[in-house]
């Protein structure tokens, strides 16, 4: 019969390095702020020489100043807005395609068809006028007649 033992890592065993559970006395910074006048004149003159500061740098040091309990809210609120929006932009995109294809597949042959039923009662009513003028010339007579009548009724 077999026996196994369990033999733990050492590395596993430590405490690891980092944020406690309650982050009273948390500060991530690596420098510490010294307050001698002769290091900082020192430093100012090699920083001025050898090294420029980026603005993405700057923000990233400000980071020190806010606390790791708020940094992590505004960064869940930040990233909740952007998973709104963007869910938004992207329903919005697909509904757009959809009422805009809809509209091309119905609404572009719908007004074809009506366009030319339109067209079918113009030419229907120009045929009825010609056909009106053509029989009133024919029985020109007649119509002479219902106008003296008309008159004759307004004596």
């Amino acid at each position: 019969m077999v026996k196994l033992h369990e033999v733990e890592d050492e590395h596993f065993a430590e405490d690891q390095v980092g944020p406690n559970k309650d982050d009273t006395d948390y500060a991530d910074t690596d420098s510490e702020i010294t307050s001698s006048d002769d290091d900082s004149s020192d430093d100012e003159d090699n920083n001025n020489d050898t090294f420029e500061e980026t603005m993405y740098e700057r923000l990233v040091a400000l980071k020190d100043m806010v606390p790791p309990k708020h940094r992590a809210r505004i960064s869940a609120v930040a990233s909740g807005t952007y998973n709104l929006v963007s869910a938004g932009l992207r329903f919005g995109g697909k509904s757009l395609w959809i009422l805009s294809t809809s509209a091309i597949m119905l609404g572009v042959p719908y007004a074809l068809a009506v366009g030319e039923e339109q067209q079918m009662m113009e030419m229907e009513k120009e045929m009825k006028a010609q056909q009106l003028a053509s029989s009133g010339l024919s029985s020109g007579n007649l119509m002479e007649q219902m106008e003296q009548q008309g008159q004759q009724q307004k004596i």
